[in-house]
């Protein structure tokens, strides 16, 4: 095995082993691991297959360890990878205790107890008014403008392009948010634009991103305010459909894009399906997926005609 050598810095006129914070808070992790375990460092060392010299590098924040070497200690202490770097369902007894609870469980198992937590701790909104905000889903081109203005126009409720109204806090584009600012700050303004939405509107339609799913807790304020509708559409109706729209872009990269887009739904999938409702508009013309959509959403608003 190919060990990687001990990083240095420069203090005075001598070489001191290089500390980074990150590699203190692992080498931390790695030796209270050891200690909860009961194994010594040589045995951690045979069971890893690295050196002892090596091990103790990596606990006192000196050994800058490759991934497989990490990987290999978190064998030997018999922990998962996320464990050793400190991922937060690993930052106390009570996590962990209620990550081994919840490990084993099934997707159905896993929403029910999503939906008393959010019950439990007071977030889980007023259930009479989600019925009434209707939030659509799914990736560009699902037909979630077009469905959700005819939406709104039938029930008598407020429309809401979302990614307009992030635009209108930022002051430009969605393309200059992320060029000039980031992802980050993209995903704040998308969290109060979403929040003034369900704070303003008491009956409204909501087009979303397609992306807003990727963010947890943009996605976890969605579910507990609004009644949720996944538009699902195949890969090359979601490439036409915006390409109908003008905005050619995605095919300039085809066949690459198109691979790169159905990554991106098999990706996001298991999120849309989070939803109350779906409705695949692939499956039949842009009427017959409205009446449908209008019924069903209906139903759940128990409007009355």
């Amino acid at each position: 095995m190919t060990e990687s050598s001990t990083a240095f810095v420069e203090v005075g006129s001598s070489l001191e082993p290089l500390r980074s914070p990150f590699l203190m808070a692992l080498g931390d992790r790695v030796r209270n691991l050891r200690s909860r375990k009961g194994m010594t460092r040589k045995a951690v060392a045979l069971a890893a297959d690295v050196s002892e010299r090596h091990l103790a590098n990596l606990e006192y924040g000196t050994g800058n360890v490759s991934v497989l070497v990490l990987l290999q200690v978190s064998h030997a202490l018999q922990c998962s990878l996320a464990e050793l770097l400190g991922d937060i369902s690993t930052s106390s007894p009570e996590w962990l205790l209620i990550r081994e609870l919840l490990g084993k469980r099934t997707e159905a198992d896993l929403r029910r107890a999503r939906v008393q937590l959010t019950e439990m701790f007071g977030e889980s909104g007023d259930a009479t008014a989600r019925r009434t905000r209707i939030a659509l889903i799914g990736l560009r081109g699902a037909g979630k403008t077009t469905l959700g203005q005819r939406l709104a126009d039938d029930l008598g409720f407020t429309f809401i392009e979302l990614s307009r109204e992030i635009e209108k806090f930022a002051g430009c584009q969605i393309s200059e948010i992320h060029n000039l600012y980031g992802a980050n700050a993209y995903r704040r303004y998308e969290r109060r634009a979403l929040e003034e939405a369900i704070q303003i509107y008491p009956e409204v339609v909501i087009a979303t991103p397609g992306g807003l799913v990727s963010d947890s807790a943009n996605f976890n304020l969605l579910l507990t305010h609004c009644t949720t509708v996944w538009l699902q559409a195949s890969a090359n109706d979601h490439m036409s459909r915006v390409a109908a729209q003008g905005d050619l872009r995605p095919m300039a990269a085809s066949p690459e894009a198109m691979e790169d887009l159905k990554r991106i739904l098999e990706g996001r999938s298991a999120f849309y399906s989070k939803a109350d409702l779906s409705f695949d508009t692939s499956a039949q013309g842009a009427d017959e997926s409205f009446q449908r959509l209008k019924t069903e959403v209906r139903k759940v608003i128990q409007w009355v005609e």
